[in-house]
């Protein structure tokens, strides 16, 4: 695994950079910016910019190759349920969003000609999400990997931004018209927990009077994986994990979240209907 310290933010505009992608709420005004008017957004210019983005997917890819010469993960890899031409969409917020995430290592994991697209949202709610599902069915996805909640449960003066029912309605009317819209195979992925000491000291999260209560997160948790289909938890993997926030992960936590998700994904049972021509169900 790679080093889990949390080093200080010497660089602002790399770590908003990190957790915020603007081109994906702009997308929907027309053709996507170019990279000098993103740049400018955080007060880069375009090679500034450039250098990185290359640094962020230098980082997933020596996560990846880390995960991959781990004891075991060659059957775990070749285990993987995704096929050449299909899609995997991931839906969340900044945990899914960060492009050091568990999802910018898992693409470079997957099978080639599998297309991996990152939908996830900085700040996202369940109901923000659900007004998203025509973005989502246009994607035609084959797989959905949806990490959402820990938005919901997050306390502003103490009182939860969204009610526990509203979530659960949320996320299940997510899934259902998103699968009965496209077919395809949904997994979910609890939210990952977060350091309550560390929440409750840092200073933006004070000011706002924003906190997180880690059984809401846990409420959270069992809800899902009390829901039919699969659940991948991730709250162990992440356990300690965590910036200097105490909410989002460190590059470290994000590539034992991925090892997790991967191991998940190895023991996915396949369907009759996704078999090729004259090819055999795996046993067991």
């Amino acid at each position: 695994m790679t080093d889990d310290t949390t080093a200080p933010a010497h660089d602002p505009a790399e770590r908003m950079l990190r957790f915020h992608q603007p081109e994906k709420l702009l997308r929907h005004l027309g053709p996507a910016p170019d990279e000098a008017v993103l740049a400018a957004l955080f007060g880069l210019d375009e090679a500034g910019y450039r250098i990185r983005l290359d640094r962020f997917e230098e980082r997933n890819r020596a996560a990846a190759a880390a995960l991959s010469a781990a004891p075991g993960a060659a059957a775990r890899l070749a285990g993987l349920p995704f096929r050449p031409g299909e899609h995997v969409v991931a839906v969340g917020e900044s945990t899914t969003a960060d492009r050091l995430s568990w999802f910018e290592i898992l693409r470079h994991l997957l099978p080639e000609g599998v297309r991996c697209t990152n939908l996830a949202l900085s700040g996202s709610t369940t109901t923000q999400a659900l007004a998203n599902i025509p973005l989502l069915a246009f994607q035609r996805p084959d797989w959905v990997l949806c990490m959402l909640g820990a938005n919901d449960v997050q306390r502003l003066d103490g009182v939860p931004l969204v009610a526990a029912t509203e979530t659960r309605r949320a996320l299940r009317a997510l899934r259902d018209l998103t699968v009965r819209r496209t077919g395809a195979r949904w997994i979910w992925l609890t939210p990952t927990g977060v350091d309550p000491g560390r929440v409750a000291q840092y200073a933006h999260f004070r000011r706002a009077g924003l906190t997180w209560a880690a059984e809401d997160l846990d409420a959270l948790a069992e809800l899902l994986l009390a829901e039919p289909g699969i659940t991948v938890d991730t709250r162990v993997a992440a356990h300690g994990h965590v910036e200097e926030d105490g909410l989002h992960l460190t590059p470290g936590g994000q590539q034992r979240v991925a090892a997790v998700v991967l191991d998940a994904l190895g023991r996915v049972p396949v369907r009759a209907q996704d078999l090729a021509p004259g090819s055999v169900a795996p046993r067991g």
